[in-house]
């Protein structure tokens, strides 16, 4: 009785495991919408990888159920013992080497375009030497800082706002990421995109929103007791909607306080 119900565990692991998966858009267990440019390439290479693991899993676990099946039965004969083999090990060392191999081949050109200097825009009105703003981080906020009228950061008329980074739809937009202080991650998952911000480092990033709204940034990597209320927005609106703000953010930041 023992051996079946361990049996059963066993194979329904893998049975479990495939129906959460076939059946996890449906119940909202899986990514948000893709409204990036590169999000769909970012999605076809963890599907690409996931069906790679998941073909392996499945088979190990079918095995594994197999084997408990077959050998925990009650014997009568001798046990048989072997110091192993060398052509199987060989053989399971250079199926995962070749699996790892070809994962990271696949994911170069995506990875280069996103991460690499050479991916970066070198066209349009933002740039890695003109960005669009800096974005701080630190415990626990986000903070933009955007170009004044002179388009140059670090200069007395930059325009500072918290939590909510307002771009604009359709353009390749490029930002420096920052820390205060600890190592944060900047996060958003509709754009597939993820980036640490390290201290005394500045970490050009770069996406290209293709849909207006608004949309959750969170910070990805421990930072400390508040991480978990580190919490900001993504705006995306039209090229109008973006002038019209940062003519409001500059009218309200040069009030001194007043409406």
């Amino acid at each position: 009785m023992m051996r079946l119900i361990a049996f059963l565990l066993l194979i329904a692991v893998p049975i479990l495991g495939v129906y959460t998966f076939v059946n996890a858009q449906e119940h909202n267990w899986w990514f948000p919408p893709a409204y990036s440019t590169f999000a769909p390439d970012i999605d076809w290479l963890f599907n690409f990888i996931m069906y790679m693991v998941a073909f392996t899993f499945i088979v190990t676990e079918v095995a594994l159920a197999w084997f408990v099946w077959q050998y925990s039965a009650k014997r009568n004969d001798k046990g048989v013992f072997t110091h192993g083999s060398h052509k199987l090990e060989m053989i399971w060392t250079a199926i995962p080497a070749v699996a790892l191999l070809v994962i990271a081949f696949t994911q170069m050109e995506t990875f280069a375009k996103i991460k690499f200097a050479s991916g970066f825009p070198t066209e349009g009105p933002y740039t890695r030497e003109n960005p669009i703003a800096e974005v701080w981080a630190s415990q626990f906020d986000w903070r933009m800082r955007y170009p004044g009228d002179d388009g140059v950061l670090g200069t007395v008329d930059d325009l500072e706002s918290s939590y909510e980074f307002v771009v604009p739809v359709g353009v390749n937009v490029v930002f420096h990421l920052r820390s205060r202080d600890v190592i944060h991650s900047w996060f958003v998952p509709e754009f597939r995109l993820k980036q640490d911000a390290l201290p005394g480092h500045t970490i050009p990033v770069w996406f290209n929103a293709t849909k207006e709204g608004s949309y959750d940034l969170v910070c990805a990597e421990l930072c400390g007791w508040g991480h978990y209320k580190m919490a900001g927005r993504v705006r995306v609106v039209s090229a109008q909607e973006f002038d019209a703000y940062m003519a409001e953010l500059k009218a309200k930041w040069f009030s001194n306080g007043k409406e």
